[in-house]
């Protein structure tokens, strides 16, 4: 299958975000989850997950190398978690750290390549400005300060009102969305700022074959 990709920059920071359409054989992943029993993993994913095979991933990854080579200067790639993951939690159930963007790893070469695999393309993936910091990553150096200023400003403002994160607050900036497309994969690095992006009316079903699936799998690089 040919791919189309680009590489994107957002932000003061040009955080590259890899997008490739017509990613992998989706129907064969769809097939797969659908056969999978999803639990919750973790506290901080809003939905339900199930562990993916290394092996659907393996050639994507040989492929995929030479792309992360161009777009973050990163040499071999390989696994260390990779989920099939549904959001199914309601708005109003969401926790505190739910209704904020989060960054997954503080080493700028762990990166993440989120597959979507909905027919439904409405959602998406948006990435953010930390305002008081101008922090767009969060990396060892940054996260002491980080954490201090994000506490200071909850304490000023009050958390987020229950429900996803959608555009511009004040505590945060909104750079860019990548929408997600059928088959689509988007390759960034973890310890960027960023959350889901989800239209008020999506159907949270736990159902594979009708929720928001996405792949996500977190790798490690090297170089």
């Amino acid at each position: 299958m040919a791919w189309t990709v680009s590489i994107e920059h957002h932000g003061a920071e040009a955080q590259p975000v890899v997008v490739i359409d017509g990613f992998a054989d989706a129907e064969r992943f769809r097939d797969d989850a659908a056969f999978l029993s999803f639990a919750p993993i973790g506290p901080h994913y809003p939905g339900i997950r199930a562990p993916v095979a290394p092996r659907l991933l393996r050639d994507l990854l040989a492929r995929l190398e030479p792309v992360a080579r161009a777009a973050f200067g990163v040499g071999r790639l390989t696994i260390a978690d990779a989920f099939y993951s549904i959001v199914t939690t309601p708005p109003a159930a969401l926790t505190p750290i739910q209704r904020l963007p989060h960054f997954d790893e503080l080493s700028p070469r762990r990166l993440a390549l989120l597959h979507y695999l909905s027919p439904d393309e409405r959602s998406g993936t948006a990435f953010y400005r930390h305002r008081t910091t101008g922090f767009e990553s969060i990396d060892a150096a940054r996260i002491g300060a980080y954490r201090t200023a994000l506490d200071a400003d909850l304490a000023r403002h009050g958390l987020p009102e229950a429900g996803y994160i959608a555009g511009d607050t004040p505590v945060f900036e909104r750079l860019a969305v990548h929408q997600g497309r059928f088959n689509r994969a988007i390759l960034y690095r973890s310890n960027t700022l960023h959350c889901a992006d989800l239209p008020v009316d999506l159907a949270l079903h736990a159902d594979p074959a009708r929720g928001r699936l996405t792949v996500n799998t977190f790798l490690d690089a090297t170089g």
